[in-house]
């Protein structure tokens, strides 16, 4: 009788003592009563949590099984759970597993009147539909279009009185627009109807306070606009759901899901108690709702006003890491990092369909000294605090960004980025492809507190629903920026603290500048990158090296430099004169430059800089392969350019880069100021210069001054704008058109501001144009 007795002691004392299991796992058919084995999984995060909170042992996994998880609430890890621990969360053995911030849905579908449909739904509102996991349109006017950039659709009249008056209950409806100077956005709930008024609230999600923009708005979520395929509506007084369904849609057998968390994972530490080593890999993250009309709060005297939460939050955290996860179908930020991190990692992501910015590394404004949180806010010198460097230590630093897909985003809203970086230090930002953005896809808001590393990045497709911005943009608004641009050098260091450093880069913009360093951007140190398009812009700041890098068809845009700004422009390869506006310095050295002609390199001479820079042919090996290395014979080599590697840009990930789109490559356009009479392409359209008396004679012109449209494109900017095939343009930007160099020169001075006024002869009567440069 003594072994069994033994034998359970023993049995007693093993249970007790030795360590609990170090992986737990779950599956959508697991039960929250097993004990959370391969064998016996539990069915929820929550409980897997739950479990690895209460085992012994230090280092723990949470293996997901395939399939979706649809989370109930927010999914929360904080510091004081796991003192000690180390915590790993993946997709076990590579599955498919989704982590949904949303509710799938039964629904009994009726007929109504013509193309609606109606289903009864006991649920709070909601703004995100899905069905078969594809986001439907909430009514809207005017109706969602895929060729629109701007809002996918806009109209002037979008809350004019002759249209809200046949809105029987337009409350909680939503007001898009666009910043009067396209700087962002503004989003808006209608509150109710007062005769020919509509009354709202918000407006917050932007510091540059403005109206709306006049032509740029759209309305949704009203019943009266359900008139499209896709689109939906759901009443909530009335717990109904109306749906015109897409042509072959099948209701009775679609997957019906709706959005419901704002968040899906919180990491959170405490101030003094960071949470540490928890990392995700390998999860889908889904479907969580749309966060506009929270609380958003301003980033100092930047144009930004952001909501501090995303799908995921990452707060007080050490080693943190996000890997090889998929973000999607999101209606605010994917990734908020928020006050302290130190080195957290998000690696090998995809990123896309995304309501917001995709990655957002904010520190608290409250480490940074003396500044205010409005742009036209300045501190007088006698309320300045000169101590340098932050305030406190609830700020992101020595992140990585690395090896990310990110597209489609700011779906929602407008003032957002691949990318943003916002009280801040030593965040490196290296290999992500960045592309179909409506703002920046990578953005700094600010000096505090700089050494960022930014590279081998591919930006293109960038700013394309906004204006006066750039595929990478900073500002500098620090505590030394004044409006009176009489500042002690010294103090522009007190914030940006550490170079910043931009190099190896492929940036392209359409609608601004590849680079725009604007308002007080300081203590920049750019080289080897590729300039694809629209230039480098240096606004007003100290301390900014921009060398070795290669300008495609456009040059360098100095705005208002401070005296004494210490800017070395040097070693680079220009396609263009410079673009000054408000220089009366020339910083420090602007010199030893190549020139692609020497009409260009006379005029910068001018100008008082490049005594010693060169021109000459260019000799890039194969351009048209985006390869802009220059062969031995370039005299780009005797003022020590030297060529940089063209084939690591973006992604590398080969998963990712079989995903990631590439950037239009720029045919080279070679501007002298020589007439040419051969055909070239702009804006989708094929133009020439006029060519003696017979063009003069055949399009009733006085001279021969000015450029004939030969075709265009359905598609081109112009032919929206109103341009005509056999239209002769005279004048753009209100200066006379000589010839198409001439022509391209003055689009390229006003790129950023998104549009080109032209006057065109058309059967000898003069007309006024705007062309939109979408």
């Amino acid at each position: 009788m003594e072994k069994p007795f033994s034998l359970f002691i023993g049995l007693c004392m093993w249970i007790f003592q030795s360590p609990a299991q170090t992986s737990i796992y779950v599956s959508p058919t697991g039960k929250d009563q097993n004990a959370g084995t391969l064998n016996a999984p539990v069915a929820t995060l929550h409980k897997a949590l739950a479990l690895a909170q209460n085992s012994k042992a230090t280092a723990l996994s949470i293996q997901l099984l395939a399939g979706t998880y649809y989370l109930h609430q927010t999914l929360r890890i904080e510091a004081q759970q796991w003192k000690g621990k180390t915590l790993y969360i993946s997709n076990y053995k590579d599955g498919a597993v989704t982590l949904s911030g949303g509710k799938r849905v039964r629904l009994q579908w009726q007929k109504t009147s013509g193309n609606l449909w109606k289903a009864q739904l006991d649920n709070p509102a909601f703004e995100q539909l899905f069905v078969n996991g594809k986001p439907q349109i909430l009514a809207r006017y005017p109706n969602y279009t895929d060729t629109v950039k701007i809002f996918n659709g806009f109209a002037a009249d979008a809350i004019a009185p002759k249209r809200f008056n046949r809105w029987s209950n337009p409350e909680n409806g939503f007001v898009h627009a666009m910043h009067a100077g396209q700087w962002g956005g503004f989003q808006y709930r209608i509150t109710a109807k007062a005769g020919d008024l509509l009354l709202l609230e918000g407006g917050t999600q932007n510091n540059r306070p403005s109206a709306m923009h006049t032509k740029y708005r759209f309305v949704e979520n009203i019943f009266e606009e359900l008139d499209a395929p896709g689109e939906w509506y759901f009443n909530a007084s009335e717990k109904t759901l109306y749906f015109f369904p897409p042509l072959g849609l099948n209701l009775a057998t679609a997957k019906i899901e709706i959005s419901a968390l704002k968040h899906l994972i919180e990491l959170k530490g405490q101030e003094d108690e960071p949470l540490k080593n928890v990392s995700f890999k390998g999860i889908h993250f889904v479907n969580a709702e749309r966060t506009f009309m929270e609380k958003y709060e301003p980033l100092l005297r930047s144009d930004w006003c952001i909501y501090r939460g995303a799908a995921v939050v990452l707060e007080n955290t050490e080693n943190c890491t996000l890997a090889d996860c998929t973000f999607s179908n999101l209606g605010g930020n994917a990734v908020f990092i928020s006050r302290y991190n130190l080195s957290t990692t998000i690696r090998g992501c995809h990123f896309y369909d995304i309501g917001a910015s995709a990655i957002a590394l904010v520190g608290d404004t409250l480490a940074v000294r003396s500044v205010p949180n409005r742009y036209e806010k300045v501190t007088l010198p006698d309320q300045m605090d000169y101590v340098p460097g932050p305030n406190n230590h609830l700020y992101p630093r020595q992140c990585l960004i690395e090896d990310n897909l990110i597209h489609h985003i700011g779906r929602v809203e407008k003032q957002v980025a691949g990318v943003q970086i916002q009280v801040a230090a030593q965040i490196t930002v290296r290999h992500n492809s960045i592309y179909q953005v409506p703002r920046a896809a990578i953005n700094v808001g600010d000096g505090a507190f700089g050494g960022h590393l930014i590279e081998y990045n591919d930006a293109f497709e960038t700013v394309l629903e906004t204006s006066d911005h750039g595929a990478f943009n900073s500002w500098g608004r620090d505590r030394y920026w004044h409006f009176n641009n009489d500042n002690d050098i010294s103090l522009a260091l007190l914030d940006a603290q550490y170079t910043t450093i931009i190099r190896n880069n492929r940036f392209r913009c359409d609608h601004g500048w590849d680079v725009d360093l604007d308002d007080g951007s300081s203590n920049y140190h750019i080289y080897n990158n590729v300039f694809l398009k629209g230039g480098l812009k240096l606004r007003e700041g100290y301390f900014r090296v921009a060398e070795n890098n290669i300008f495609i068809n456009n040059s360098l845009h100095p705005h208002v430099w401070f005296k004494n700004s210490g800017d070395v422009i040097q070693r680079n390869v220009f396609m263009r004169a410079y673009f000054p506006i408000g220089v009366n310095d020339w910083g420090k050295t602007i010199d030893y430059n190549f020139f692609s002609n020497a009409t260009d390199l006379d005029k910068v001479r001018s100008e008082g800089t490049d005594a010693s820079s060169v021109a000459g042919e260019l000799l890039f090996v194969k351009p048209n392969e985006a390869d802009f290395t220059l062969n031995k014979g370039s005299k780009a080599f005797e003022i020590g350019f030297e060529n940089f590697p063209m084939d690591r840009f973006g992604v590398q990930k080969p998963a990712l880069k079989k995903l990631a789109a590439q950037p239009r490559i720029p045919d080279l356009l070679f501007i002298s100021n020589e007439k040419t009479f051969k055909e070239q392409s702009w804006l989708q359209a094929k133009i020439k210069s006029v060519n003696g008396l017979g063009d003069r004679s055949a399009y009733g012109l006085p001279d021969e001054n000015g450029v004939i449209v030969m075709e265009l494109s359905e598609k081109s900017p112009l032919a929206k704008s109103g341009v005509l095939k056999g239209d002769v343009i005279r004048k753009a930007n209100g200066e006379v058109v000589t010839h198409t160099a001439s022509l391209l020169l003055l689009h390229e001075k006003v790129l950023w501001t998104g549009r080109l006024s032209i006057q065109v002869m058309r059967n000898q009567v003069l007309k006024d144009l705007v062309i939109d440069l979408e």
